[in-house]
């Protein structure tokens, strides 16, 4: 549980290089960050300045990175590897530019799934994935499965799905990149105030100006520092 004033997630010096032959390319050189508790922070820049580099080490998806990461104040850099794993399962959720749900199982399915794996009884998390697809306009469209539904149904099923643990930080990288301009406003606008209404922070990974202003605060990502 957060402390009063904790920030949800903080970076301290977060470092990131990579090396290709002989060169030595660093893509992040020292990322100071903190998201505090209900905040929702746009991560701005082009392709390729490190927006996804970033959010896989908050999201503890690899190693690598020199640094701290502090996640509802336990660091997660002096974690074993079953700890951050329960850091994931208990306090961040993840929205992709892709929505990757399980084709041969039907939307309510695919948002019970992650539920069922952080031991949440089955009819709770029914009844949860059932309220947050209703949320998203999705309530005629449960038993379908993913072949069954438009790019932007998808990409809501995807969105419950990385609601559906409660999570205090969901980590979203272009969650609408992959949609028309008209549908992704649409989709963008029901995730924003789905995250406010279940009091979650995120943190948004875009390349898009007008939807990063949408949010409540802009960090621009260049040359592996933040602006």
């Amino acid at each position: 549980m957060n402390k009063p004033g904790q920030a949800v997630v903080e970076l301290r010096g977060l470092k990131r290089s990579f090396q290709q032959g002989d060169v030595k390319i660093d893509v992040l050189r020292g990322i100071d960050l903190a998201v505090q508790p209900g905040e929702i922070v746009a991560l701005l820049g082009p392709s390729g300045s490190g927006k996804s580099t970033l959010l896989q080490a908050v999201g503890l998806l690899e190693g690598g990175f020199g640094g701290e990461i502090v996640i509802a104040g336990q660091a997660a850099e002096k974690s074993d590897s079953a700890a951050r794993t329960e850091l994931r399962r208990n306090h961040l959720g993840f929205v992709y530019q892709f929505h990757h749900l399980l084709p041969d199982f039907n939307a309510l399915e695919n948002v019970v799934l992650p539920q069922l794996v952080a031991n949440v009884d089955k009819a709770d998390a029914e009844r949860r994935a059932e309220d947050l697809l209703v949320a998203l306009g999705l309530g005629a469209r449960l038993e379908h499965r993913p072949s069954q539904l438009s790019g932007g149904e998808q990409q809501r099923v995807a969105v419950a799905r990385g609601l559906a643990n409660r999570p205090k930080l969901v980590l979203a990288d272009e969650p609408t990149g992959n949609l028309d301009e008209h549908t992704s406003d649409k989709v963008l606008d029901q995730f924003l105030g789905l995250v406010r209404g279940e009091g979650s922070a995120a943190l948004i990974a875009t390349h898009n100006e007008r939807l990063a202003a949408k949010m409540d605060r802009v960090l621009r990502l260049h040359e592996g520092l933040l602006a």
